[in-house]
């Protein structure tokens, strides 16, 4: 006597599919919330590389500052998020105005030369601008710029940062800090990048002193 085998279900079966295509499901979203966060990550730190750079070469161009061309002081204006001063930008042996400033979610560098004519002078406004980083999320409480004069000895608290917009003789130290984040919804993921810098040759005003 053959012994009768016992199938499937069709109620078994749609509870199968189902079981199987809520599986389905929850892995497709896990995998594309993985997918997302690792493609956040990646942006970001592409983004947080190239506001190193750009803050590397402001870094270079504020450490070199130096008197201008027609014998101006070495920098023109200090505030929390524009600063004006001048350095030789490309090498050359002139010295350019240099006009870092915060616009919008990015920091842009303008670049005006002197004048070939004698005495030297420089035209209003920017003639060149450049874009030094993007993505920056500073708050208006949160200045990207910081000024110290020569009395600064690392502390912060005991030293506090001049007022702006700051007397421009006084300023001896300037601290950069950007906040970085390619959506600003994420705003746990924020990069911090901060770079304190010396003006090298505003020494040289001490010791006329």
């Amino acid at each position: 006597m053959f012994k009768k085998e016992k199938g499937m279900s069709l109620v078994e079966a749609m509870m199968a599919i189902t079981i199987f295509s809520i599986g389905m499901i929850g892995f497709s979203m896990l995998f594309l919330n993985s997918w997302r966060t690792n493609s956040f990550a990646l942006e970001m730190g592409r983004t947080s590389m190239a506001v190193s750079q750009g803050m590397g070469k402001m870094v270079n161009y504020i450490r070199g500052t130096r008197q201008a061309d027609n014998g101006s002081y070495p920098v023109k204006s200090a505030n929390d998020n524009d600063l004006v001063l001048y350095s030789d930008y490309d090498n050359d042996g002139d010295t350019e105005r240099l006009h870092f400033y915060k616009s919008g979610s990015s920091v842009f560098l303008g670049v005006t030369d002197p004048s070939g004519t004698i005495p030297k002078s420089y035209q209003t406004g920017d003639q060149q601008v450049a874009t030094i980083a993007n993505s920056i999320v500073n708050l208006s409480t949160e200045p990207i710029f910081y000024y110290y004069g020569k009395d600064f000895a690392g502390d912060e608290v005991a030293s506090p940062a001049l007022a702006t917009p700051a007397s421009v003789s006084e300023i001896r130290l300037v601290k950069i800090h950007l906040k970085i984040n390619i959506d600003p919804y994420h705003a746990p993921d924020n990069i911090e990048l901060q770079s304190f810098v010396e003006m090298r040759n505003l020494n040289d005003y001490d010791r006329l002193k």
